[in-house]
């Protein structure tokens, strides 16, 4: 599986490794993966996303290569991927299909060793930069979650902003530790990103920031994303804790008081926004809204997702009408 230890270079002629490449792998101790087809490249990119995607576009594979990053650079869910196309020496006048297709980087293979070098820690270096990723699950932020929704908003689509947040994730922090807190996070972001691309064609998945996640989706996908998720959810939840406190349900905590009290294992609290019934001018509402109604979900127990339907709250098989 492809992580951010990971470097996939791809190319349609099934040209070797480039030594350029292999040295700046090397140097970083990045694996190298080397799929076959397009298709696999996208099934790796799609699974997590790596540090770096090298495109040949040698050898007759600059079309392919074009239409690879293309097709990377559209989809919201791998369009944050850094992608350098590699060109031959007298190619430069073709540098511009790379760009155009959302390249991150172009460089040829007789360039000069060390201006080829920087150029490629330079992409490493400005999507490390990059503020709008969140560092730890490599997730769209807040700028470019907002823009999905204003351009939701001037669609006249229906859809919905579904707000996420854990419960008792701090008190399990506190216990676990901070490297198992990132774990958990990590694993949330995937749960959500994984489902959300399968179930909502079009949907959208961003984290706010600590355990606060985001994702749009059109509504009439909203139902079974949240009941999928939630079930996954507090299916693998419970493998993050210790055999005995899983076995328990709960492990013994100190509140602020320094009082002993149970803390349940984590659950996750989604409130739910559409325009079905509402308008609006602003993504500062929506983006209100939706935090009015996760703090309703967050009150109460297990894992929920609450609809501004205002009648109905609703969790995977534990429905609820009011």
């Amino acid at each position: 599986m492809t992580s951010d230890r990971t470097l996939v270079f791809f190319s349609p002629s099934g040209a070797p490794l480039p030594e350029l490449i292999a040295q700046f792998a090397s140097e970083r101790r990045f694996e190298i993966d080397r799929p076959g087809t397009a298709a696999d490249v996208l099934a790796l990119v799609n699974r997590a996303v790596p540090a770096c995607l090298v495109l040949d576009a040698r050898n007759g594979g600059g079309g392919e290569s074009a239409r690879l990053a293309a097709e990377l650079k559209n989809d919201p869910f791998t369009s944050l991927v850094p992608i350098v196309v590699v060109y031959e020496g007298g190619a430069r006048a073709r540098f511009s299909e790379g760009l155009q297709a959302g390249a991150d980087e172009v460089i040829t293979d007789v360039e000069e060793v060390a201006e080829n070098r920087l150029r490629l820690h330079l992409v490493l270096q400005r999507a490390s930069r990059d503020v709008n990723v969140h560092p730890t699950t490599r997730l769209p932020g807040t700028v470019q979650i907002e823009r999905d929704l204003g351009e939701r908003m001037a669609s006249g689509q229906m859809f919905a902003v579904c707000y996420a947040d854990l419960d008792h994730f701090k008190e399990f922090n506190d216990r676990y530790g901070y490297a198992s807190g990132d774990r958990v996070i990590l694993l949330v972001s995937r749960i959500l990103r994984d489902l959300v691309r399968v179930l909502a064609p079009g949907g959208f998945v961003g984290h706010i920031g600590g355990d606060d996640f985001i994702f749009n989706v059109p509504l009439e996908y909203l139902e079974p994303c949240c009941d999928d998720i939630l079930q996954v959810f507090d299916e693998l939840i419970p493998y993050q804790y210790t055999e005995e406190d899983r076995q328990a349900g709960y492990f013994l905590g100190k509140d602020r008081r320094g009082s002993i009290h149970r803390i349940p294992l984590m659950t996750l609290s989604i409130g739910v926004v559409t325009n079905q019934f509402r308008r609006f001018s602003h993504t500062a509402e929506v983006s209100s809204l939706a935090g009015e109604m996760k703090t309703y979900a967050k009150s109460l127990p297990g894992s929920v997702y609450v609809v501004d339907r205002r009648q109905s709250v609703v969790g995977p098989g534990r429905g609820r009408t009011s």
